[in-house]
């Protein structure tokens, strides 16, 4: 209460009415893999321009890279509709970042492996340099990357008017240009902090003066190397300081992240199980798991394990690759069905079952007999094999005009109450909102005044719910309940600063089997 001593008029501010509870996302992804190049920091992409300036493009250009499948899933989950992705990036453990001294100036490439070698840089007076000014000693530095590598012998400088018409000329992958830079620490444009705060490329580690003039292709990165992750790079598990966590470890640290995929489950053994049991342990995301690649023995075709907070889809699909020798390349669905998921969830809401809904983004046309948009061409009788055990199939209905769906939205479990995905994903939304807009009552007076308030607060947003069509009833007391009285908590409970809730609710199913039942009749038995 307020403390009053000396006469007069005070106004005070009370709060009045229930606190009120937002609904948390359910659409934001995190995955897995391996890039091309950038950071190994958990970083939040919104589209895949913003994932090719971050992350650069797809990893199997040159070689017979086995961790391919992280750039097709992210294209896969923007193409569907989803529009925030967190990408953990990661390497080998010998992976190295490639650095370069530009004299008083030290640099770095961002996220190791030898991408690096390949950068480029040359600097310059400033554009606005005017000697005997305090301008004098203002400075250029321009970046370029060659994705493929360059030959310093036919090298052709890419900002030279004079040599646009070259043959030899190439343009750069990426290029970045930093103008009038000063290496005064406490100037605003002080090189690190204009930098660092906009290269995709490199990051300056220290400068402690101006660095000396160089043109291209005299100063490069050098000393990158790259390395494959094993299993323990995916999972980094041995990591204790929350912030330095990377790989799956990383992911699970970011409470956004709703839903979970590891693209490259399909070629690392054991990452598919420890991608499902983080989900399990947490309760807050759902993870997206794929069948490997020629699963020829569809009739004893399972998933991995039983789990409602996962679900498991066949087969892989058709993506286009216009940098591969075939043009396209079949790749695990994950991507896709997260965008789906995403795209589902805005269009619709959670409680709607991710499934009839059209795949997006892969190879619609029959390149040739063995070259469709699915790996195997899966109809109603291998999916009544299939749907019973928790298999999502996604299925070519191209010859009915409906294009390439998924067709299936059911968990890993064997638990009939939580077999659909929308039914276990809306009961993830409704924890973590309360748990999140509830943190408030925590070493509140236990009492009836506290009660009322918790019943309120989770009434309003628990009819908000209903009301968009989540939970089954014509009525609210149908729909859920929430009793938070001396009937939920004992004096014992209370005495040990218990506060026990009980919530119940009604989710909407989906309509899997729609079935129409048609008799024949005659007139006669009309009439009467």
């Amino acid at each position: 209460m307020p403390e009053y001593v000396a006469p007069g008029v005070s106004v005070e501010e009370i709060n009045r009415g229930p606190q009120p509870i937002e609904g948390v996302s359910t659409t934001t992804a995190g995955f897995i893999g391996e890039t091309e190049r950038g950071s190994t920091t958990p970083t939040l992409v919104t589209s895949w321009r913003d994932y090719e300036r971050r992350f650069g493009d797809y990893i199997d250009r040159q070689t017979a890279q086995p961790h391919l499948f992280l750039p097709y899933a992210a294209r896969g989950f923007f193409d569907n509709g989803g529009q925030r992705l967190f990408v953990a990036r990661v390497v080998g453990p010998d992976a190295v970042s490639a650095t370069a001294d530009l004299g008083n100036c030290t640099v770095q490439a961002i996220g190791p492996g030898d991408w690096g070698n390949n950068v480029l840089m040359a600097v310059t007076a400033a554009s606005a340099s005017r000697p005997g000014t305090p301008t004098a000693e203002r400075f250029r530095i321009l970046i370029a990357y060659y994705r493929e590598g360059i030959d310093p012998a036919t090298f052709v400088d890419p900002t030279d008017p004079q040599q646009l018409g070259n043959p030899q000329r190439a343009e750069p992958t990426v290029f970045e240009d930093y103008d009038n830079l000063s290496a005064v620490a406490t100037d605003a444009n002080f090189v690190t902090a204009a930098v660092n705060a906009k290269s995709y490329l490199l990051r300056v580690a220290s400068c402690t003066g101006r660095p000396n003039d160089v043109a291209f292709p005299d100063a490069s990165l050098h000393g990158g190397v790259s390395d494959p992750a094993t299993l323990a790079e995916y999972l980094d598990a041995n990591t204790t300081d929350p912030g330095q966590r990377r790989g799956l470890a990383g992911l699970m640290t970011i409470r956004e992240i709703s839903l979970l995929a590891a693209p490259d489950e399909v070629v690392v053994p054991g990452l598919r199980d420890k991608v499902i049991e983080a989900c399990d342990r947490s309760k807050d995301r759902f993870a997206i798991v794929s069948a490997d690649l020629n699963v020829g023995d569809i009739a004893n075709l399972h998933p991995p394990r039983d789990t409602a907070f996962a679900a498991f889809y066949f087969p892989w699909v058709r993506a286009s690759a216009p940098h591969t020798d075939t043009g396209h390349r079949l790749i695990s669905s994950t991507g896709h069905i997260s965008g789906i998921y995403a795209r589902v969830d805005v269009e619709r809401g959670v409680h709607k079952a991710p499934a009839n809904e059209v795949v997006r983004g892969i190879v619609t046309n029959d390149l040739s007999p063995d070259e469709r948009p699915l790996e195997f061409p899966v109809g109603k009788r291998e999916q009544d094999l299939l749907n019973p055990r928790g298999v999502n199939v996604i299925r070519d209905f191209r010859a009915e005009g409906r294009g390439v769906r998924v067709f299936g939205a059911r968990t890993m479990s064997s638990d009939a109450t939580w077999k659909y995905v929308n039914v276990r994903r809306l009961f993830i939304f409704i924890e973590q909102s309360i748990d999140r807009g509830t943190q408030w009552a925590a070493f509140e007076p236990n009492d009836e005044s506290t009660w009322s308030a918790i019943r309120t607060s989770i009434a309003n947003f628990l009819r908000t719910v209903w009301r968009n069509g989540a939970l089954m009833g014509t009525t609210q007391d149908e729909a859920f309940f929430i009793k938070c009285d001396r009937t939920t908590m004992t004096q014992d409970d209370i005495d040990k600063g218990r506060l026990i809730c009980l919530i119940g609710a009604a989710p909407v199913k989906p309509a899997e089997f729609v079935i129409f039942r048609i008799s024949q009749q005659t007139l006669a038995a009309a009439q009467t």
